[in-house]
C-alpha cells in the first residue's frame, strides 16, 4: 500500500509511540489518523471523516490546536496517553514535508497544565521495583517538582508499600515490565487505573546511577546513603521515564527527599477509607471528611500541604509540639492571623508556576502572576517578625522575598499581556530600545494610514471609503457598490464582496510593507526576549521553591488555627505513659453536619493497665461507631499537629491506627463480606503493636452466630493478651461482655431511654453493659411496615419462650440427673442394708461416723 508523504511521516512517528494517541499538528489543528482517529472520535465525541492517504482514504478526525488542552484532559481522564507531535520548522521555509517530531508525551502522571489538575491535590507519578530484600519506591509531582524516595524491607515490606501507595493515590504507577504481572492486581484493587511497564534496563544500578548523577551532580552520592540498592533503581528509572516522555530537562526537579516511614503514623487503606480522612465513602468527594473540616487554606500550596499533614500524622513528639505551639500562637492572635491570611490570599501557586517555567510552558500571564505573588513576600516576612514560636520564626527565615526578581519582571513584562506569545504586546516600554523603535514605527505607520484615508476620501469624494485589514489580504481600501463609479484608475481591485469592492494602491502597499514588516520583526523580537526572560527566571527556581514551601507552611498553620477557633478545639496534652483521657470528646465531622448543640459529647478513659480494651454494647444507630471513630480521629488530629474537639485531651503517641468497620463485598477481588472482614482482622493482628490504637466494629457478624461469637472472642482475647494494643471493640454479642473478668477489659454501653414501644437514643456512652439489642425498635424507627414489626415481635417472643422453656427443661433434667446420681451413691446402699431393729445405739453412732467420713472423702 502506498501512502502520501505526509501520511508516511505520520506512520513513521506513530510507530515510535504505539501506546499513545498521536496528536499530529497540521496547521491550526491536531489531526489523528487510522485507529487513533476512530478511538478519539468515540471517546471525544467528534466527527470522524476521511482523507486521501495515497492508494486509499484513511480515517481522520481533529481538534483545534488552541482548544487541544480540554480534549487532552478528557483522554487522560479515561486513562490514555497522548503524544504531542509539533511542526519543528517554519512551513514557509520547509523544502517538501514540514519536519515534525514528538515534543512531549502526556500521561496521567505527567500532567503540568493547571486546568487538568486539582489545585489542592498532588498529582503523583510513582515508580516501584522489587529488590533482593524489599521494595524501592520513588514518586514525583511533575507539576511542583517534588521528588521523594523510600524503601520497604522485612516480612511486611509489600504490605507497607501498598499502604503507602494507598496514601499517595497516584495518577500513574510505573514498574519494570517483568514486574507488572505480580503487581497489577493489587494496584487495581487500590483504585489505581494507570499501571505501566517500563523497560527493565532503566532499573539496572549502572543506568539508574548514571542518570541520577547527571541530574543531581555532586549531591548524588550524599542523597542515597540508605538502601541504595533499593532506592537508586527506582529513582533513576523515574527520571529516565520523565526524560523519555517530557523531552526536556526538568530543572525544577532538583533535590531528592527521603520519606522515612518510621517518621509517620502508618495508616492502611482500610483505615483511611473508614475514617474518611480525605474522601467520603459515599461518593469519593472531600465533602464531610476530616480534610473538609481542617482545610481553611487560601493558597493551593497550603491546601496540598495540609492534606499531606492529615495523611501523615507525626510520631516525633518534639515536631508535634512545635506544630501545636505555632497553632496556639496563631489561634490566640486573631488580628495577626487575619493579617497573614490577607497577604496569603494574593499569592498564586508558586510551586506550579515554577514547574511551568522550568518546563517551558509558562506564558506572559504566568510571569505576571509570579511577579504579583512575589511582591507580597516582603509584607509576609515583615508580619511573621511578630511571631514568638520556633516554627513560625523558621518559616520567616526561609521566606526569600526576591525583590530582585519582582523588579526585573516589573520592568520587563506588560501588566496585562496577551495569552498567546505570538501576538506581541508582551515586553514593557523602556525594557528594550529596539522593541520601542519598532512599536513607534508601527504606530507611525498606522497614523499615516489614517491620514491617507482622509486624503483619499477628499480626492475621490467617497465619504464612506475606509482603510481596513485582514490576515488573508492585508491592508485594503473598501468602497461600497454605490460609489464604484467614483473609484480612480490607480485603485487596483483586490477582493469583491456582496456589497463592496476592496482595492489597493501603491502608497497603501508601501505603508503595508512598513507596518507589517515592523510588526513581524516586533513579534519575533518580543518572543525571543520573553524566552530570555523566562530562562533567567528559570535560573532562580530553587529560590522560588524555598519561598513556596514557607508560604505553604504558614497557610497550613493558619488553617489549623482557624479550625481550632471555629470548632472550639483544645490543645491536646501528649504523654509517654500510655494514657488516653478525653473529656467531652466530639466527632469533628459529624458535629459540623448536625445543628449546633445536637451532638452529644462523650468521655474516654484508656490506659495501659486497667482500661486497655473497651467493650461497647448497645443497639444499632445508638452511636457506637461514631464514638469509636471520634476517638481515632482525635488521636490522629493531635499527631497531625491540630487542636482537637474536646474539653480536655491527654493522649499517647500512637504508631498505627487500625479500623475494622462496616461490611462490604469486594466483588472485583472475588471476596465475600466475611472474607473482607477476616482479611482486615488479619492485617490488625499481624501489624498492631502495644503502641497501636485498634477500632473493631461488630466483628464476626458476616457469618453464623456461634462462629461469629467464637471469632470475635478469640480476636478480642488475642489482641488484649498478646498484642496489648489499646482497643475499642463494639459488639452485639452480649455473650462477650463477660470478658470484663479479664483484667484490663471494661464494659461500656450507649444509653437508651424506653418510652412504651418507642426508644430514644441518648448517644451517651456510660459504664456497664447493655442488656437488650432493641432490634425491633430500630426496625420501627427505620419505617418498616407495621405488620412486619408485629410479626417480628411475635417471632421474638416465641424464640424467647422457647429459650426460656429450654432453660427450664435443662434445669429439670439436671435435677433428675442429680437424683439418679444420689440413688446410686455407695453411702445410700450401705444405709439400705442396715437392719434398724437389730443395731444398738452405740453401733448406730459408729456407723453414722463412718458414713459421714466417707461422704467427706467423696466431696473432697
Amino acid at each position: 500500500m502506498s501512502h502520501t508523504p505526509m501520511i508516511s511521516q505520520y506512520l513513521k512517528i506513530k510507530k515510535q509511540y504505539p501506546d499513545a494517541v498521536l496528536f499530529f499538528r497540521l496547521g491550526d489543528f491536531y489531526e489523528m489518523f487510522f485507529k487513533d482517529a476512530e478511538l478519539a472520535s468515540r471517546e471525544l465525541e467528534i466527527t470522524l471523516t476521511t482523507r486521501d492517504g495515497g492508494s486509499e482514504r484513511v480515517p481522520m478526525c481533529g481538534v483545534p490546536f488552541h482548544a487541544a488542552d480540554s480534549y487532552i484532559a478528557r483522554l487522560i481522564g479515561k486513562g490514555y496517553r497522548v503524544a504531542i507531535c509539533e511542526q519543528v520548522e517554519d512551513p514557509s521555509k520547509a523544502k517538501g514535508i514540514v519536519q515534525r517530531e514528538v515534543t512531549r508525551v502526556v500521561t496521567p502522571g505527567t500532567i503540568i497544565d493547571g486546568q487538568l489538575l486539582e489545585d489542592k491535590k498532588n498529582n503523583y507519578l510513582c515508580c516501584i521495583a522489587p529488590g533482593a530484600d524489599g521494595y524501592g519506591l520513588a514518586f514525583s509531582d511533575v507539576s511542583t517538582g517534588a521528588f521523594i524516595i523510600s524503601f520497604f524491607t522485612g516480612d511486611k515490606a509489600r504490605t507497607l508499600l501498598l499502604d503507602e501507595l494507598a496514601r499517595l493515590s497516584p495518577a500513574e504507577v510505573i514498574m519494570p515490565l517483568t514486574s507488572v504481572a505480580c503487581f497489577s492486581e493489587d494496584l487495581k484493587l487500590q483504585g489505581i487505573k494507570t499501571i505501566s511497564g517500563y523497560r527493565d534496563t532503566a532499573f539496572t544500578m549502572i543506568e539508574a546511577a548514571q542518570i541520577l548523577e547527571n541530574k543531581l551532580r555532586d549531591s548524588f552520592k550524599n542523597q542515597f546513603n540508605a538502601k541504595p540498592e533499593l532506592t537508586i533503581p527506582v529513582a533513576g528509572a523515574l527520571l529516565s521515564f520523565l526524560k523519555d516522555t517530557q523531552k526536556r530537562d526538568l530543572a525544577h526537579i532538583n533535590r531528592v527527599q527521603y520519606f522515612l516511614h518510621g517518621k509517620f503514623m502508618v495508616l492502611d487503606a482500610a483505615t483511611r477509607r473508614n475514617l474518611e480522612l480525605t474522601r467520603a465513602i459515599s461518593d469519593g468527594s472531600r465533602k464531610n471528611t476530616l480534610l473538609a473540616v481542617l482545610d481553611r487554606t487560601v493558597t493551593a500550596m497550603g491546601g496540598r500541604l495540609i492534606r499531606n499533614w492529615i495523611e501523615q500524622p507525626l510520631l516525633d513528639r518534639d515536631e508535634i509540639e512545635s506544630r501545636l505551639d505555632a497553632v496556639e500562637e496563631l489561634a490566640g492572635k486573631v488580628i495577626f492571623r487575619q493579617d497573614v491570611k490577607e497577604v496569603l490570599k494574593n499569592i498564586y501557586d508558586l510551586e506550579r508556576l515554577a514547574g511551568k517555567i522550568s518546563f517551558g510552558s509558562a506564558n506572559a500571564r504566568d510571569l505576571v502572576a509570579l511577579k504579583k505573588s512575589l511582591s507580597y513576600l516582603p509584607k509576609l516576612k515583615q508580619l511573621l517578625c511578630q511571631a514568638e514560636t520556633k516554627l513560625i520564626k523558621n518559616i520567616r527565615d526561609n521566606t526569600d522575598t526576591m525583590e530582585d526578581i519582582t523588579d526585573f519582571l516589573d520592568a520587563a513584562i506588560n501588566d496585562d499581556p496577551p495569552v498567546s506569545l505570538r501576538d506581541g504586546g508582551i515586553i514593557k516600554k523602556g525594557f528594550n530600545s529596539e522593541v520601542d523603535r519598532l512599536r513607534r514605527a508601527g504606530l507611525e505607520g498606522k497614523t499615516m494610514l489614517a491620514g491617507m484615508e482622509e486624503r483619499e476620501r477628499a480626492r475621490t469624494g467617497i465619504k464612506s471609503l475606509k482603510v481596513g485589514f485582514n490576515k488573508v489580504f492585508g491592508y485594503y481600501i473598501e468602497v461600497t457598490r454605490a460609489n464604484l463609479d467614483l473609484v480612480p484608475e490607480d485603485f487596483q481591485r483586490r477582493q469583491t464582496l456582496a456589497n463592496a469592492e476592496r482595492f489597493i494602491t501603491r502608497e497603501l502597499k508601501e505603508y503595508e510593507d512598513m507596518i507589517l514588516g515592523a510588526e513581524d520583526r516586533l513579534v519575533q523580537l518580543e518572543y525571543r526576549l520573553f524566552n530570555e526572560i523566562k530562562g533567567k527566571i528559570g535560573g532562580e527556581i530553587q529560590r522560588i521553591q524555598t519561598s513556596a514551601t514557607a508560604v505553604a507552611r504558614a497557610d497550613a498553620l493558619c488553617s489549623l488555627a482557624d479550625a481550632a477557633v471555629e470548632g472550639r478545639y483544645t490543645r491536646p496534652e501528649l504523654n509517654s505513659k500510655g494514657q488516653l483521657y478525653v473529656i467531652e470528646g466530639r466527632h469533628p465531622v459529624l458535629e459540623r453536619v448536625l445543628e449546633t448543640g445536637q451532638f452529644v459529647p462523650n468521655d474516654t478513659l484508656m490506659d495501659n493497665q486497667k482500661n486497655r480494651m473497651v467493650l461497647i454494647t448497645g443497639p444499632n444507630m445508638a452511636g457506637k461507631s461514631t464514638y469509636m471513630r471520634q476517638v481515632a480521629l482525635i488521636v490522629l488530629m493531635a499527631q497531625a499537629g491540630s487542636f482537637v474537639p474536646a474539653s480536655k485531651a491527654v493522649l499517647p503517641l500512637v504508631d498505627r491506627i487500625f479500623t475494622r468497620v462496616g461490611a462490604s463485598d469486594d466483588l472485583a477481588g472475588g471476596q465475600s463480606t466475611f472474607m473482607v472482614e477476616m482479611n482486615e482482622c488479619r492485617t490488625i493482628v499481624t501489624g498492631a503493636t502495644e503502641k497501636s490504637l485498634v477500632i473493631m466494629d461488630e466483628v464476626g457478624r458476616g457469618t453464623s452466630t456461634y462462629d461469629g461469637i467464637s471469632i470475635a472472642r478469640a480476636l478480642a482475647e488475642y489482641i488484649h493478651l498478646h498484642i496489648r494494643a489499646k482497643t475499642l471493640f463494639s459488639t452485639h454479642y452480649h455473650e462477650l461482655t463477660d470478658l470484663e473478668q479479664i483484667p484490663g477489659i471494661v464494659n461500656l454501653n450507649v444509653a437508651v431511654e424506653e418510652n412504651g414501644e418507642d426508644i430514644v437514643f441518648l448517644r451517651k456512652v456510660i459504664s456497664g453493659k447493655a442488656d437488650r439489642s432493641y432490634g425491633i425498635h430500630v426496625a420501627r424507627l427505620a419505617g418498616l411496615p407495621g405488620e412486619v414489626i408485629e410479626r417480628a415481635a411475635e417471632i421474638l417472643k416465641s424464640l424467647e419462650d422457647i429459650k426460656k422453656s429450654s432453660r427450664q427443661v435443662a434445669a429439670a433434667e439436671e435435677i433428675e440427673e442429680d437424683v439418679l446420681k444420689l440413688k446410686e451413691h455407695p453411702v445410700l446402699q450401705e444405709l439400705r442394708n442396715i437392719d434398724v431393729l437389730e443395731i444398738t445405739p452405740m453401733d448406730a453412732l459408729n456407723k453414722i461416723y463412718t458414713l459421714k467420713k466417707k461422704i467427706d472423702e467423696v466431696n473432697n
